[in-house]
């Protein structure tokens, strides 16, 4: 849980950076290659080939391109179709999908990882939700493709971790994650990269170096080691705790408008779903099978 909390307070910063520095300044698949490039740099030289059969560094490959590449390449054409507040509202699905697809993988069901994951994406429609147009089915789906990636990463990363040493050092083996991801963003810069808009100013060359270095680098090794260690309910409900943790981030630094009220009410309903996903495990715990 430590670990994806501390990620939350670290990609809640990012957020705003990108909005600030980044967006409609430079071109978004330049900025996911970079990010992407500057992460594998840092876990190459870790780098222990010899840790891993070869299936198993390929899944990993592909968890990456998938999470990370495929992801990115949906999440960023969703704003040619969509406006940014209808991009936020269908972001909120993730945990849905993570709870159905954990049991899919781990060949089980549990109503109540759905029930707790439904609450979240709740909570985080409450703070995000600001009217939507007609129109929008097709950036709808697009999104959809992008939350699945991101839920398919994590989820297919704990189905891989339950099938290697528990004492296994991640670091050692955490690059060929990266290197998946370069397969899909550096052909998606080439074929659809704007040359045009490449970074122009030190803060932006500064702030891709920090998205890369720290929150992708840093920030994606942290999350699916945390999401190794938590039961999939929580998180599905991390998933949407970055909604309120932007918010307040970008309120209390940038000071953008943010509606106060909708922001406690949609923390507090996540909130409320995080205890009873706790509340739950306790129950199973004291109760006999």
């Amino acid at each position: 849980m430590g670990y994806l909390v501390g990620v939350t307070a670290l990609w809640a910063f990012s957020f705003s950076l990108i909005g600030v520095y980044l967006a409609g300044q430079v071109d978004s698949y330049f900025a996911v290659l970079v990010r992407v490039t500057l992460a594998m740099l840092v876990f190459l030289p870790f780098l222990r080939p010899s840790l891993l059969r070869g299936k198993q560094r390929l899944a990993l490959m592909a968890l990456g391109a998938v999470q990370l590449g495929v992801m990115y390449t949906f999440f960023y054409h969703s704003f040619l179709l969509l406006s940014v507040p209808e991009v936020l509202l269908f972001t909120i699905f993730t945990p849905v999908y993570i709870a159905l697809l954990d049991d899919l993988m781990f060949k089980r069901f549990t109503p109540i990882y759905l029930v707790t994951a439904l609450l979240a994406v709740i909570g985080a429609g409450v703070i995000r939700y600001d009217g939507i147009d007609s129109g929008f089915w097709l950036g709808f789906l697009v999104v959809q493709g992008a939350n699945l990636c991101f839920a398919l990463g994590q989820v297919g990363y704990r189905r891989l971790a339950a099938d290697l040493p528990p004492t296994l050092a991640w670091h050692n083996v955490f690059g060929w994650f990266f290197i998946g991801a370069m397969l899909v963003a550096l052909p998606a810069f080439l074929l659809f990269g704007n040359t045009a808009a490449l970074p122009s100013t030190p803060v932006q060359w500064s702030v891709l170096a920090w998205l890369g270095l720290v929150a992708s680098g840093v920030g994606y090794f942290a999350w699916n080691q945390g999401a190794t260690k938590v039961d999939a309910g929580t998180l599905a409900v991390m998933n949407n705790a970055l909604v309120p943790a932007g918010l307040v981030v970008n309120l209390m630094i940038w000071n953008r408008d943010a509606d106060i009220g909708k922001l406690l009410l949609g923390a507090a309903i996540m909130a409320a779903s995080l205890w009873l996903n706790h509340w739950w495990l306790q129950r199973r715990r004291v109760i006999p099978v």
